[in-house]
């Protein structure tokens, strides 16, 4: 997806006049001038926690001083920005509109309430993966327990080295019947793996079940078109490719997914025409108000509108870069440090497969090196990376320049040279 296809309107709450008003605020590719402050030297820990940009710091002051100003009259203005963001979240991944996006506080949240909601009978069973980030598992645990429903754990890990074993494993799950849901990451966490979705989808809507995709290491970085690829539900946060704030997110289910779905989880946002008694005057206060049939029921209150505000400051930003350009920046970066991490002894988990990569390049140390010890050093001297599952992970953004793979490896080789001291 290229800037020049975003059809719905490229404005965040300070955009356009932002832009055109402050043309240092615009993003280009391998510049952080936007991230003044950011204290390490090279910043490469995006698949965790992003550092908020001068645009998403903006937005946020500007939000609040709305308020400031304003009080409960500034209101209807961060509605209507919350609207536009639902509008952009659904073209990224090519829902079919806005009122199949629900605005959540992360993925968790998003996850636990499909896993509660759904229209579980007992008996039915639902697919898991090994390896996966305990959020896209314990949601489901809870619900097998509380709903009667069985778990199958299929083997994940093996994902990266034998994907059409698993996607076999898979099949034949589903050709044992009564599986109503399959939950999977996009891209794994630890690994960098992206899971071939479309194929997974295939196989589920052969089979009558449901894909659930835990988009969050994925979204931002790489481009995911929902209905190409058969996914019933997604669940996203914000603070990490998508580069907004944490206590954010989005959750997505598509029309025909939907009915399946018990408002188990609800509030009074959750009823058709839910504040008409605030404004239009007199005897409209009820409690039986239909609850609505869209996912916004799940909206059931008020959100935080600092992080909504955040968030589409951010996703402006990477929309106005291109999809399709940031991930191929980002692969240059990886490409470049992948190369002599090996040379120095690093085993690479990036695929070499395009189609499978994502914006993480997940690295094992040589034989006998502590990576948590390896990974404080590497962090010491300057450069932002992370060690999950025990895995040593550089996840590089749109801000970080290609050469700055040159301090990263200098960094890896002084290093290593410290930890085997």
């Amino acid at each position: 997806m290229s800037k020049e296809a975003l059809a719905v309107p490229a404005t965040g709450p300070l955009a356009p006049a932002l832009y055109k008003d402050a043309p240092e605020l615009t993003p280009r590719l391998g510049n952080r001038d936007l991230f003044g402050g950011l204290e390490p030297l090279v910043y490469m820990n995006h698949a965790g926690i992003s550092p908020p940009s001068v645009c998403v710091r903006k937005a946020v002051t500007t939000l609040l001083t709305d308020y400031g100003k304003k009080g409960a009259s500034a209101y209807p203005t961060w509605a209507a920005q919350r609207a536009r963001l639902r509008d952009k979240l659904a073209w990224l991944i090519g829902a079919p509109g806005a009122t199949s996006i629900a605005l959540t506080l992360n993925t968790t949240r998003g996850i636990s309430d499909v896993a509660l909601c759904f229209d579980w009978k007992p008996g039915d069973r639902v697919v898991l993966f090994s390896g996966e980030f305990p959020a896209n598992v314990t949601p489901w645990q809870q619900a097998a327990g509380t709903f009667g429903v069985e778990v199958v754990m299929l083997d994940g890990r093996r994902f990266p080295t034998d994907e059409a074993g698993v996607l076999a494993d898979l099949e034949a799950t589903l050709e044992q019947g009564r599986v109503r849901l399959v939950a999977a990451s996009y891209v794994q966490f630890q690994t960098g793996y992206r899971l071939p979705l479309a194929d997974i989808g295939k196989l589920c809507h052969a089979h009558g079940a449901r894909l659930f995709v835990d988009a969050v290491q994925g979204l931002g970085m790489v481009s995911l078109d929902v209905q190409a690829f058969g996914v019933d539900f997604v669940a996203c946060g914000a603070h990490k490719w998508l580069m907004g704030t944490e206590g954010a997110g989005f959750l997505y289910a598509s029309p025909e997914a939907v009915p399946l779905l018990t408002p188990r989880v609800a509030g009074w946002l959750s009823h058709d025409d839910a504040a008409t008694f605030l404004f239009e005057g007199p005897d409209l206060l009820r409690h039986d108000r239909p609850i609505r049939t869209d996912i916004g029921f799940l909206e059931g209150a008020n959100l935080s509108a600092m992080s909504f505000a955040a968030l589409e400051a951010s996703l402006d930003l990477i929309l106005r870069l291109g999809l399709e350009e940031v991930f191929e920046h980002v692969q240059k970066v990886n490409d470049a440090i992948e190369g002599p991490a090996k040379e120095l002894g690093f085993r690479s988990l990036r695929s070499e497969n395009p189609e499978r990569r994502s914006g993480s390049l997940c690295l094992l140390p040589p034989e006998g090196v502590d990576v948590i010890a390896l990974q404080r050093e590497i962090v010491r001297q300057g450069v932002a990376c992370a060690t999950p599952d025990g895995y040593l992970r550089f996840s590089p953004h749109w801000p970080n320049a290609v050469d700055e793979a040159d301090q990263v490896v200098l960094t890896l080789e002084h290093a290593l040279g410290v930890v085997r001291a």
